[in-house]
This record gives C-alpha cells, structure tokens and sequence, in this order.
C-alpha cells in the first residue's frame, strides 16, 4: 500500500504528543500522603511510565494506520521505551527510564559512526527523500550528528545524576527537542552549499 503524506502539524502531534504527556502526568501524579522526596519522586515515575508506554504505542499505530509508514527511528524509539520503561515497572526502579535517552543516542552514534567508517551516510538512508543534498553534505551532516548524538548522550546523564527526576523530566521535555531544533536550524548553510545542482534544462 502507498504511503501516505502525514498533515505536519499532525505529524507534530503524534511526536510530541507522548512526551509532552509524560511531562503532565509526572507533574500531576498522585503521590502517598506523607511519602518522603525520594518515595514522591519514583511514585511519579512510575506513574508518568505506565502512562507513557501505551501512549507513544498509540501514536505508533496512529501513524501507520494514517500514512501507512512507520519511521525507523520511530520504531527504535519505541522499542526502547517498551524495554526500558518495562524494566522502570516491573523493578520499580526510574533509572531505567532515564537511561533509556543516554542508550538510544549511544546506539544511533555507533550506528551512525559505523557506517561513516564504510564511507557511508546511513543518515542518507533515513532522511534522503525529506532532504536532498549531495554525497560529500550528508558526510559531513552525519559526522555532525555523531558528536551530536553523542553529547546529548552526556548531557541526559548529567541531567538524571546531577540534578534529580526533577531536573530531568525538564530537559526530556524541552530540552531535548529544542536542542534537535536548534541543530537542525543551525546546518542551513551546509544543506544550502550541498544542495542537489540543478540540471541544464534542454531548449
């Protein structure tokens, strides 16, 4: 079946939808009366967790059932938050949730690195029909997102070690999807220069 070209803000929607909703439901989730800081804080967790597995699932299958397309770093995402956010419940331990950002960057930098040690752009394979540019472009833009990928890997550890569940659940809702953003917004000159040359139409 085609696939099906998603409304953007829709598409927002479904990726951001999930983790804006984490962020609410750990702001308002209900705590034991008279349980300690640290006792208040994992109840929150666990209870942002349980909400967040189902929810980024839903926004999965709305995606597919809507476009018929499942983006794969969607699908890796997911997979992550199942694993991690399962082991959060299950242990009834919050670092594994927290972890779960510091593993999946790590893994999309070796993966990337990887292939850049081949010669290759795997980030071509992923973003190519959304963003045209010339071979020697999408090595330097994949050689960008390792170390890309690879601080935000350090900077979620420092977030969850340094300053707490608190601090965290911040960055993981603002944080991090403003720093993709300004990333992103901050290789317009690269994508420009290594835009695909035009050819010469014939008279």
């Amino acid at each position: 079946m085609a696939e099906k070209k998603l409304n953007p803000i829709l598409k927002l929607v479904l990726e951001l939808g999930p983790i804006i909703l984490f962020f609410v439901a750990y702001r308002w989730a209900p705590v034991p009366e008279g349980a300690v800081a640290e006792d208040a804080e994992l109840a929150k967790i666990l209870f942002a967790t349980a909400l967040f597995i189902p929810t980024i699932l839903a926004a999965l299958a709305a995606s597919w059932i809507l476009s018929r397309h499942l983006p794969r770093m969607a699908v890796i995402t997911a997979i992550l938050v199942v694993v991690f956010g399962g082991l959060t419940l299950w242990l009834r331990d919050g670092t594994f949730i927290k972890m779960k950002p510091t593993v999946l960057y790590l893994a999309f930098a070796g993966i990337l690195g990887y292939g850049l040690l081949r010669g290759q752009s795997y980030l071509r394979y992923l973003m190519e029909e959304m963003l045209p540019m010339q071979e020697e472009g999408w090595m330097i833009f994949t050689r960008r997102f390792v170390w890309f990928f690879l601080a935000l890997a350090v900077a979620n550890e420092l977030a969850w070690r340094v300053g707490g569940t608190d601090v965290w659940v911040n960055f993981k809702t603002f944080g991090l999807p403003l720093a993709n953003f300004v990333f992103i917004l901050a290789q317009m000159s690269l994508f420009q220069k290594f835009a695909p040359e035009e050819s010469p139409s014939s008279d």
